[in-house]
């Protein structure tokens, strides 16, 4: 039974059901979009407006509705009251909430505009839509890194110059050390909403910055936050984000190549055009699988990545204990599953455990 075991398999159990009831969701809605839905709702769009791109918007705006009102008990329950059983949320409903239409301010527009791109290429270029959707999307996404933290990120956190005046020292005089263009360190209040740690190394060019939550400040020492820091520094040093962009890029290259052909096939057989509604979510679909399918070798390369930055941090401060230290605290505090089964792990893990991480670094450097 879930309630005799640990807090930490208890909370990544359930998380594991959400992520798989929704996946199965997802699937079962699409199904039944494509066969019993896409027709009314084509039809819908076509009686209230006359411009293709026009009865596109009205046709997706439907269908997103119906998939966020669908979603809003997982999302709910998920997001907040699974946080609050397991104590590791600081929200209160009303802040949750906010959240939520924060992050929909933020996606809808930039939906909008991928959306766009991609109608309008399926509609006006109906045999190379699927390469000109990803260069559009490599592009995007790259937009996106460099202006995320300048833009997007202040819109849901307060950032400020880290206060600790060592611990600034400190870091900057190891990126500097490895020659490494930061823009500044900051915190950030990471506490509104949850009681997990985390930093990150964000930005490309003028805004690359070192972000770190309070609530890693407020728990871990100097030492092994020179470890988590450095830990990133090795993702830069290895140029794993330049690396991870260009190998998902070769894999959504892969899956729109793959899906246009099966989807050539089936407008052959349908009698559809390219951009027709009725034939839309069937792309919807065959990308929902292929994602799934492609997911787990995406998670096999950053899992590799993270071994890398693991053991770059050991070296470059010769902090075995305190990374080990650092480690076992984000776990706690992350409630994380340091002993996942090995399928889940392979599956969706795009970290490997920490349990995995301990023992290789202890194994290399012995």
């Amino acid at each position: 039974m879930i309630k005799n075991k640990p807090a930490n398999k208890q909370y990544n159990r359930i998380k594991l059901i959400i992520s798989s009831t929704s996946l199965i969701l997802d699937l079962t809605l699409w199904v039944a979009i494509l066969f019993f839905l896409s027709t009314p709702l084509a039809k819908m769009a076509y009686r209230i407006a006359d411009n293709p791109l026009i009865q596109f918007y009205i046709f997706s705006g439907l269908i997103a509705a119906g998939f966020s009102l669908i979603h809003f008990p997982i999302s709910f329950y998920s997001g907040y009251l699974l946080e609050h059983r397991f104590s590791l949320s600081n929200q209160t409903l009303s802040g949750w909430l906010i959240e939520k239409l924060k992050a929909l301010a933020v996606s809808l527009p930039l939906g909008l505009i991928i959306l766009t791109v991609f109608y309008f290429l399926l509609w006006q270029y109906p045999r190379i839509w699927w390469l000109g959707t990803w260069l559009f999307i490599l592009f995007f996404s790259i937009l996106l890194t460099r202006l995320a933290p300048l833009l997007l990120f202040p819109i849901f956190y307060k950032f400020k110059p880290l206060e600790n005046e060592s611990l600034k020292e400190r870091i900057h005089k190891f990126a500097n050390q490895w020659k490494i263009p930061i823009a500044g360190v900051y915190q950030f209040d990471l506490s509104k909403n949850t009681k997990k740690a985390n930093a990150a190394f964000t930005g490309l060019g003028k805004s690359r910055r070192i972000i770190l939550g309070d609530t890693l400040l407020d728990n871990f020492s100097e030492a092994e936050i020179e470890t988590v820091f450095a830990h990133e520094v090795g993702h830069y040093y290895y140029r794993h984000l330049v690396k991870g962009i260009l190998i998902s890029s070769l894999i959504s290259l892969t899956g729109l190549f793959l899906v246009f052909h099966i989807y050539q096939f089936y407008l052959l057989s349908s009698q559809y055009a390219s951009h027709q509604l009725e034939a839309i979510p069937l792309l919807a679909l065959l990308m929902v699988v292929y994602g799934f399918i492609s997911g787990p070798l995406g998670n096999m390369v950053s899992r590799k990545f993270e071994y890398q930055a693991d053991q770059f941090a050991v070296t470059s401060t010769n902090g075995q204990e305190y990374f080990k230290n650092s480690l076992k605290k984000l776990s706690e505090l992350n409630l994380a599953d340091e002993k996942p089964h090995p399928l889940v792990e392979f599956l969706f893990y795009s970290h490997p455990s920490i349990q995995k991480r301990i023992n290789k670094i202890s194994e290399v450097n012995q």
